[in-house]
């Protein structure tokens, strides 16, 4: 069992390696003024190493699978990684239909960041509580996640087409509020980039507090900036909290996450207040003069189709296989819990893409923002409803 964790292990390292290599090879692609996204040397080198990183993150779930006896989606590190890797495999399966180089620059730094950001969790394979101990746990999770993958996609195709098409001239609420969705990615990325750094100096700090009536610990792996409720630090050569995290936060560690968050979005604004001191102009400004080889139409498809597929997967496992599974753990197929509640927005909103999109005609930009809009409603399904909601579908 310990080989086959440690080849595990090595895997997943392997296949995050070589997607930043990957990614380097599709940035040489952007190069140049002649449009040869069909044989572009770059680019094929690229999508074979993404491949190669695909199959080894492969070995990586199935070798996972047999140290555990059970689908590695059982908590938030086994989740995000197989979302990651979902997200690779539906950019394959698209760079193969369009071969469009500049999609992977753009998809695979997000992989990236989600295989980052799901290392950050305890990665310990621990038995599965009696309610997971199901074959419903592989067909639920994995369809839903990988729904969610291709989604994703969505809005990697729509983000490329409205930095490409919006005037980065003159400052407008369209510049405005794109410049927020790439602030957005520089705070996901601080998370990641943050948590890696204090993992490696092996910081820790505990807690002491009140809940439910008990006394309970926490272990705080980044500076507290905000402690919990009336809480006591027993751990006497770390730094006191700045403030304590509001009464209101509910829930075990909800204090410890909220810290999270605090760190991961100043480490964010760091970031991109470096990267605009750097560039001396909008990071969607500085990054459009390189996507003018994309054709608009050709984004506008791919956002479209990614929906088109990856809304009836969800359909399956967000809503179809949820409610049976719910019904066989919990006796009722629908109970409101936040994790359902928001599957079922995402649902909604999907619908209503589509509606709008064969309806009423939302092609180009229209359609692009819709499809930015969707990958965050995802994102805050992955993550705020995960570590801030309590619910019986909190993974950590």
């Amino acid at each position: 069992m310990d080989s086959l964790i440690s080849i595990s292990s090595t895997m997943l390292y392997t296949a995050f390696i070589l997607y930043l290599v990957a990614t380097l090879f599709f940035g040489a692609t952007i190069k140049g003024k002649k449009e040869d996204t069909k044989k572009s040397v770059s680019g094929n080198i690229g999508i074979t190493i993404t491949i190669i990183g695909f199959l080894a993150q492969l070995v990586y779930f199935i070798t996972r699978w047999m140290a555990s006896g059970h689908a590695p989606v059982s908590n938030l590190f086994e989740f995000m990684t197989f979302f990651g890797m979902g997200l690779v495999f539906a950019f394959i399966i698209i760079y193969f239909i369009y071969r469009l180089n500049i999609l992977g620059l753009f998809a695979l730094p997000i992989a990236i960041i989600v295989i980052a950001y799901a290392s950050m969790f305890p990665t310990e394979i621990a038995p599965l509580v009696p309610s997971l101990q199901s074959h419903w746990l592989y067909i639920h999770v994995t369809t839903v996640s990988l729904g969610e993958a291709i989604l994703s996609i969505s809005f990697v195709a729509g983000l490329i087409y409205l930095i490409r098409q919006i005037d980065q001239s003159v400052s407008s609420k369209r510049t405005t509020w794109l410049e927020a969705i790439l602030l957005c990615l520089f705070i996901f990325a601080g998370f990641s980039i943050i948590s890696v750094a204090f993992n490696i100096t092996g910081y820790s700090a505990e807690f002491e507090y009140s809940y439910n009536g008990q006394t309970v610990k926490t272990d705080y792996h980044l500076p507290p900036i905000a402690g919990p409720n009336e809480g006591k630090l027993i751990t006497g050569d770390r730094m006191n909290p700045l403030f304590d995290a509001p009464g209101w936060m509910k829930g075990v560690d909800a204090a410890r996450k909220f810290n999270t968050i605090i760190w991961s979005v100043l480490t964010g604004l760091v970031l991109y207040g470096l990267a605009r001191i750097i560039l001396r102009k909008r990071i969607g400004a500085a990054i459009r003069p390189f996507l003018q080889k994309a054709k608009p139409d050709m984004l506008d498809e791919i956002s479209y189709r990614a929906v088109a597929i990856g809304f009836p997967v969800f359909t399956l496992g967000g809503i179809i296989f949820a409610s049976i599974w719910a019904q066989i753990a919990w006796d009722r197929f629908w109970g409101w819990d936040p994790k359902e509640v928001w599957a079922l927005v995402t649902w909604l909103f999907y619908a209503a893409f589509l509606h709008l999109r064969l309806s009423r005609g939302w092609h180009g930009e229209k359609s692009a923002w819709l499809a930015v809009g969707g990958f965050a409603i995802i994102m805050f399904n992955l993550i705020a409803v995960n570590l801030l909601l309590a619910g019986l579908h909190s993974y950590a």
